[in-house]
C-alpha cells in the first residue's frame, strides 16, 4: 500500500513513522539472509548460534533498526471479551465500522482477524479532495495494516486482527506507547 503524504502527520503523532518507510523503496528484503538466520534461530533460548557464539536481538536493535519508541506505556492486545469492546460496550464491529466507514464482507473475516487483501483493495488510495474525516480514516486503516503485516503479523502474513482498533481509534495518544517493547515481546512470542 503506497504511503500517502497526508497520512503523515498520523503517523508522526503515533511515532510510527520511520517504520512506514521501511517498505520496497527504502528497504529491500534479502530473503537468502532471512533463511540462513532462520536455520540458525533456537526459540528456546531466543538467540542466534552463529560461528563466532550466540546473540540476540535487544530491545535497542529493535528500537533502533524500526525507529520505535521504548519508553511509554505497555501494549496489550488482550482478547478478553473481545465480542464486547471497551467504548461503551459496543460490539467490535460496529466499533470497526464508525472507526473506518466500511465494514468487510463476511466471506473476508475469519474471528476477529481481516483478510489483507481487502483491506488493501478497500484503501488502496485516499481519494483527492478527501475532507478530513476521510483522511483520518484511510490513515487509521493504513496503520492497522502497519501493525497487523509489519509489527504484528500473524503466521499466515495475510490477516489483520482488529485488536489494533482502542489504538487507531485514539490517534493522538498512539505516541505515547512502547511498540519497541511490544515487537520484540511479539518476535519471541512467534518463535
Amino acid at each position: 500500500m503506497r504511503l500517502d503524504e497526508r497520512y503523515v502527520p498520523y503517523l508522526q503523532m503515533a511515532r510510527l513513522y520511520h517504520l512506514a518507510r521501511l517498505n520496497d523503496r527504502w528497504f529491500r528484503l534479502d530473503e537468502p539472509l532471512v533463511s540462513a538466520f532462520v536455520e540458525r534461530w533456537r526459540p528456546e533460548t531466543h538467540t542466534f548460534h552463529m560461528p563466532f557464539g550466540e546473540c540476540t536481538i535487544t530491545l535497542q536493535d529493535v528500537a533502533y533498526q524500526l525507529g520505535l519508541p521504548v519508553d511509554g506505556d505497555y501494549v496489550s492486545g488482550c482478547l478478553t471479551d473481545f465480542h464486547l469492546y471497551i467504548e461503551g460496550g459496543r460490539p467490535a464491529w460496529q466499533w470497526f465500522h464508525e472507526l473506518l466507514g466500511v465494514l468487510p464482507p463476511e466471506n473476508q473475516v475469519q474471528k476477529f482477524a481481516v483478510n489483507y487483501t481487502w483491506f488493501q483493495e478497500t484503501f488502496a488510495e485516499c481519494p483527492d479532495g478527501a475532507d478530513e474525516e476521510t483522511v483520518r480514516r484511510f490513515a487509521r486503516a493504513y496503520i492497522m495494516m502497519l501493525l497487523g503485516t509489519q509489527l504484528f503479523a500473524d503466521k499466515s502474513g495475510n490477516r489483520i486482527h482488529i485488536r489494533w482498533l482502542p489504538y487507531v481509534a485514539r490517534l493522538e495518544e498512539m505516541g505515547r506507547y512502547s511498540w519497541a517493547s511490544a515487537a520484540l515481546a511479539w518476535l519471541y512470542r512467534c518463535s
